[in-house]
């Protein structure tokens, strides 16, 4: 939908992609909270004890429900180094203020823009919220200081597949946030290569 659009349906959109943020946001962190709650993990070694094999024996694809903790970004990069929470902490926060300033400025000109603006807002917000809370629950975190525990933070992620006919391939395990900014991604890359559409344009100019 066009900037110029009427003021009532940028409005309308807007409100709804508000919602689409939120709604999103607490699936993302709800089902977070559920595997950190029902599947136990040995901070020793850094294994998670149980793994729910939802998929399993298929010539394409296996799919598991693990619980894995991701201190680096997206599908595991910088995961374990010792730079990476500080590091993506401050990717996350700048990324938000970007995006804001750029929704503010017009910047998602059509309606795809602005979903992807969305998801990848979501994906944002929910990947930062684990960096700064996860590291407060961790086991003997009440005897640390609050940065600390901030430094200790890291992503849940849960979805886990791999696929036998490409070598057994596993793919890294992910969440709902990394999920909408892939999706985000794909929007903004389809983008690129369509134009708004008549019914767009014909809306624009009532």
């Amino acid at each position: 939908m066009p900037e110029t659009a009427p003021p009532a349906a940028k409005s309308k959109l807007t409100a709804f992609l508000v919602v689409l943020i939120v709604v999103l946001y607490l699936l993302d962190q709800t089902t977070k909270w559920y595997i950190v709650l029902n599947f136990p993990y040995d901070w020793a070694t850094d294994m998670c004890l149980r793994i729910d094999r939802v998929i399993e024996g298929s010539t394409i694809m296996d799919f598991n429900i693990v619980r894995v903790h991701n201190t680096g970004v997206a599908f595991g990069t910088g995961n374990g180094t010792a730079w990476a929470p500080f590091l993506f902490l401050g990717v996350q926060v700048a990324a938000l203020i970007w995006l804001y300033r750029l929704y503010r400025r017009g910047f998602f000109c059509t309606t795809m823009l602005k979903y992807a603006w969305a998801l990848i807002t979501v994906g944002v917000l929910g990947n930062m919220t684990d960096r700064l809370v996860q590291g407060f629950f961790r086991p003997g975190a009440e005897a640390l200081g609050f940065f600390q525990n901030l430094i200790n933070g890291y992503v849940v992620d849960f979805l886990d597949f791999s696929f036998p006919w490409l070598d057994h391939y596993h793919w890294p395990s992910f969440n709902v946030a990394d999920s909408c900014v892939c999706v985000a991604a794909a929007l903004f890359l389809i983008s690129c290569f369509t134009m708004p559409g008549e019914k767009e344009k014909a809306k624009d100019k009532a």
